[in-house]
């Protein structure tokens, strides 16, 4: 078992223990999301700790959805729960890289792209593959593709 898995089994058996109706039932759904990574496809693997994070990151997301969508559906208790949940993992998550930090990395990635000839907004494709590697897991997609269409433009 990956460390990171068994962080997240060790802090679930804590949480029923300490009868934390949310952290248990957070973290066991996350757990199951990761046990049915590892079941899909063709035969059982055991996922790496990236991969798990992977796995914990989309769970954040999906949680950080939610609350938007029952906070605009007008739930607001159910929006707190799922903000809850969502900040419960945050927890697992590297922390979030600062927007001048991303906008350094994109910086200096736009400089390359456009130093191998790629222009304008076709460039694109060609600064998301210079920056991903880069800020992997410390920034979301969103903000990263957000903070290159700004460069790009500017």
């Amino acid at each position: 078992m990956t460390t990171l898995k068994s962080k997240l089994q060790d802090d679930l058996n804590a949480a029923i223990r300490e009868r934390n109706e949310l952290r248990s039932s957070t973290l066991r759904l996350t757990l199951t999301a990761i046990t049915k990574e590892e079941v899909a496809g063709k035969e059982k693997r055991e996922l790496s700790d990236d991969e798990v994070l992977k796995v914990i990151t989309r769970e954040a997301k999906k949680r950080r959805e939610a609350a938007d969508a029952f906070a605009q559906g007008g739930r607001p208790e159910q929006a707190e729960r799922e903000k809850a949940e969502g900040e419960l993992l945050a927890g697992y998550l590297p922390k979030q890289m600062s927007d001048e930090e991303l906008t350094q990395i994109v910086a200096q990635a736009v400089e390359e792209a456009r130093a191998a000839g790629a222009e304008g907004p076709r460039a694109m494709g060609a600064v998301m593959k210079i920056v991903n590697p880069k800020v992997a897991g410390q920034a979301e997609g969103g903000r990263v593709a957000a903070t290159v269409k700004k460069l790009l433009a500017g």
